[in-house]
């Protein structure tokens, strides 16, 4: 075993990686002596461009955490909408042997729909731990519509991180349960604070590379 991501594996390499759903594609950030990984995925309406992903890329690599920024088959096939939630977690699992492939625990990330996927993979798979940045714990607007089981069901340590304003669920929604979970004052579901806001967007990003790098701390 090393510690190294993977000896062909270099800053910001990107493999494609067959599965039952399609070709999905891995871009590694890695960390130089790595004791992590942190596989995380994108929502249903956008990719790993989103802010908070690009933030954890730039900063865990310096905290021993390589970042494997993963895109599901149907973003890299340029289509616009996602697949049924079965569908996701197929492309999921199917990446999760090149995520591994370190020998390294491997935490499971995703935001939004990314981050349901990831809570109901994670005991099958094996993950040492779930991100779950943004839950949409509801859609908008339906409270009633909860997706708790989902994430009181990940069986593993659990890290939540949610906007304040986040129309899919505030944190003052979330149900008492196994995880722990963090507050981005003002924030929405992307994480974008208003200009009015007694923080700044940088400053929101910083809580968010923040409190999951003292998290990852306790894993490992």
């Amino acid at each position: 075993m090393t510690s190294d991501v993977t000896p062909d594996v270099t800053s910001d390499a990107s493999e494609i990686v067959e599965t039952d759903a399609g070709d999905a594609r891995v871009t590694w950030h890695p960390a130089k002596k790595a004791r992590l990984v942190l596989a995380v995925g994108h929502g249903a309406g956008g990719g790993i461009e989103a802010r908070d992903l690009q933030a954890l890329a730039a900063v865990l690599p310096g905290h021993g955490v390589t970042v494997a920024l993963v895109e599901q088959p149907w973003r890299v096939a340029g289509k616009k909408v996602a697949p049924a939630p079965k569908t996701l977690d197929i492309g999921w699992r199917g990446i999760w042997p090149a995520v591994a492939k370190p020998g390294l625990p491997v935490v499971s990330g995703g935001r939004s729909a990314g981050a349901r996927v990831a809570c109901r993979t994670a005991t099958e798979l094996g993950a040492a731990a779930v991100l779950a940045l943004s839950f949409p714990l509801h859609p908008p607007g339906r409270p009633e519509k909860s997706r708790a089981d989902e994430l009181l069901g990940a069986g593993v340590p659990t890290l939540v991180v949610q906007g304040g304003n986040d129309p899919f669920g505030t944190p003052a929604e979330f149900p008492e349960g196994d995880f722990e979970l963090v507050e981005v004052p003002y924030g929405d579901h992307g994480f974008a604070v208003p200009k009015r806001a007694e923080i700044t967007q940088d400053q929101a990003l910083e809580i968010i590379t923040g409190h999951v790098v003292e998290w990852t701390r306790t894993l490992g």
